[in-house]
């Protein structure tokens, strides 16, 4: 009986995501596409969650879609409805209220790298391989899905990975600027809840601010830039932020409630 394709755990407002395939390299099927989609939407409404960590169990994060699948399920009759649940997952990572954090060991590829690029942020295991190998398949990406391995990896980069398929090394992703660190394997998940701590100590609030101004930013649209200035004002009116000038006066940590 195969175990459940997802795992998570809470503690201390992070939140801990496993796909959980490692003998499949955590390849994802349509049903798990959806799942995901479900999950992180559940895990972004609750106010109990501060922050995610997305990895992979056993040695890789993902090996992107499951290939198994394709002939019945993104043939030319269904792959519009696959795209869509493919679309939906990433959407549903990069619209995350709180910040994601996609902790990377092993095989990262295809709609595995997709979810990667749709996190706030990226930490690698020395180990780890990218690829977009689309057009070694005769396939393509969803928009969105590029918007976000644009803005993670830069135009050239990924220009040089949908074009080629080739796949690049840890060291290769950190100069390209689409990870943040490398990290000793039998330190990444240590580390991955290191960072999703320090963000849930802050103020969430201000961090949903940040988030959604960094979005603006890169999006360059008027409803982005709006809903930056709506969050931005909002964090002046906040219980957290009379907090935040209390604890500073009285030389103690703020205890933040998000609102």
């Amino acid at each position: 009986m195969e175990q459940e394709p997802l795992m998570v755990r809470m503690a201390g407002g992070v939140a801990t995501v496993t796909l959980n395939r490692p003998r499949r390299k955590n390849a994802i099927s349509h049903a798990l596409w959806l799942e995901l989609s479900r999950l992180f939407e559940t895990l972004s409404a609750s106010a109990e969650t501060r922050a995610i960590v997305l990895t992979g169990a056993g040695s890789d994060f993902s090996a992107g879609a499951d290939i198994a699948e394709f002939d019945t399920l993104r043939g030319a009759g269904n792959a519009e409805a696959y795209e869509t649940a493919n679309s939906a997952a990433f959407a549903a990572v990069r619209n995350a209220r709180v910040p994601v954090i996609a902790a990377i060991r092993g095989v990262c590829f295809g709609g595995g790298f997709g979810l990667a690029a749709a996190a706030d942020l990226r930490i690698a295991a020395p180990d780890a391989l990218f690829s977009v190998p689309a057009a070694r398949l005769g396939l393509a990406y969803p928009q969105d899905a590029m918007q976000d391995i644009v803005a993670a990896a830069g135009p050239q980069m990924a220009r040089y990975l949908t074009f080629t398929g080739a796949r690049i090394d840890a060291k290769t992703a950190l100069a390209a600027g689409l990870i943040l660190e490398i990290v000793p394997t039998d330190e990444l998940e240590a580390r991955a809840s290191s960072i999703a701590a320090s963000i849930a100590a802050n103020a969430p609030l201000s961090v949903l601010a940040s988030k959604l101004s960094i979005r603006a930013t890169l999006s360059g649209t008027a409803a982005d830039a709006e809903a930056a200035r709506v969050a931005g004002a909002r964090t002046f009116e906040s219980a957290d932020y009379a907090e935040g000038r209390a604890a500073f006066r009285e030389k103690r940590q703020p205890r933040f409630s998000g609102r």
